[in-house]
């Protein structure tokens, strides 16, 4: 039987970082962290912390859990897909899934959460600050001070109380290009798993792509180099309103376009070498283009008006995938829905919806 490779031991290494960093207040680890981690460590320090003293997760009224989650609820709308794509992913192995603003501050948390065990009720509650400021490094303050994803395993974290937990981290942006908040995908105690670094990436990619699309506009335009057809998550991903004029734009349009973040209006004719109108005149056809750019570069571009189903059958197989997802859970469950929805992760009033669609 194939099992899943252990992760070498970083016991040592860790803690000869954290006595050189920490109690020695040298810096410099020489490779024995990640730099970010030796940075976040740094910051925290300066803070004024300490390893060890104790602590205390704030407290979160009522009051405040509506307040943020009424201050975020376009985020919180636009992610909860990926949120929930996710819960069924790590249904297995112990880690869930929170969401962060760019404050720190969570907005939603989907998965297999043991709402029993205090560890992992404190860091899923609505409202709470988990901002490197409040509780130290961890993936979610890190991956907002850093702008890069991370991963962390228990005692890189700064302070001894959160130990426990093991995190991977992906910050995303806005339709400006600005910073909108990060995902987090955690677990307490359990099996080390870097590999989920990549997963919290792709899906952090899907959140800020879904946040462009969630702008109204009149077009969406995937862009993507010659080679490469234009569909999937990786595209560039402009939204142009009725005029011609940019509304919302991924990272890697601004990459692929050189257009810099949270810049004045721009206008499709000032990117493109053809008029805008050719790229209305692309979506009645719903076939990529190649155009060119003022750069002299060409690009491939797919263009759909708003409303228009995504080319070809990516969101009809992607329900099918889910469906039959949830018709072996149901299965190995004999039928037991309550036990079916803990295997996915999800709540039995999401399951029993999603099996009424069927």
């Amino acid at each position: 039987m194939l099992l899943h490779p252990a992760p070498p031991d970083r016991t040592e290494p860790i803690r000869l970082a954290r006595a050189q960093v920490l109690e020695q207040r040298l810096p410099g680890t020489g490779g024995l962290v990640a730099p970010w981690i030796e940075r976040s460590w740094l910051r925290c320090l300066a803070l004024g912390h300490a390893p060890q003293q104790r602590l205390g997760f704030e407290a979160v009224s009522a009051a405040q859990a509506r307040a943020a989650a009424e201050a975020n609820q376009r985020l919180a709308r636009a992610a909860r897909p990926v949120l929930e794509r996710l819960a069924q992913a790590l249904a297995q192995t112990g880690y869930f899934a929170v969401l962060a603003n760019a404050e720190g501050v969570v907005v939603d948390a989907q998965g297999a959460i043991d709402r029993s065990d205090r560890r992992a009720l404190l860091i899923t509650r609505v409202g709470t600050d988990l901002s490197e400021a409040r509780v130290g490094t961890t993936a979610i303050g890190a991956a907002l001070a850093e702008q890069q994803p991370v991963w962390l395993h228990r005692a890189e974290h700064f302070f001894a109380d959160t130990s426990a937990y093991s995190c991977a981290g992906a910050p995303f942006h806005g339709p400006d290009g600005t910073l909108a908040g990060m995902l987090d995908l955690t677990g307490v105690d359990v099996a080390e798993r870097p590999e989920l670094q990549h997963l919290a990436a792709q899906a952090a990619r899907s959140i800020t792509n879904a946040l462009a699309l969630a702008v109204p506009h009149a077009l969406a335009l995937r862009l993507a180099w010659p080679g490469t057809a234009p569909g999937g998550d990786a595209d560039g991903l402009l939204a142009l309103d009725g005029d011609g004029r940019v509304v919302a734009a991924n990272a890697a349009a601004r990459a692929m376009l050189a257009l810099p973040p949270a810049r004045g209006p721009v206008h499709a004719d000032e990117l493109f070498a053809m008029p805008h109108a050719s790229l209305f005149d692309a979506a009645r056809h719903a076939q990529a283009i190649e155009a060119p750019l003022w750069s002299r570069l060409r690009i491939s571009v797919l263009a759909q008006a708003a409303g228009q189903p995504p080319a070809g059958s990516g969101a009809a197989s992607l329900r099918a995938v889910e469906d039959a997802l949830i018709r072996r859970a149901v299965d190995e469950a004999r039928g037991n829905v309550a036990q079916a929805a803990r295997r996915l992760g999800i709540s039995r009033a999401t399951l029993y919806r999603k099996l009424g669609r069927r």
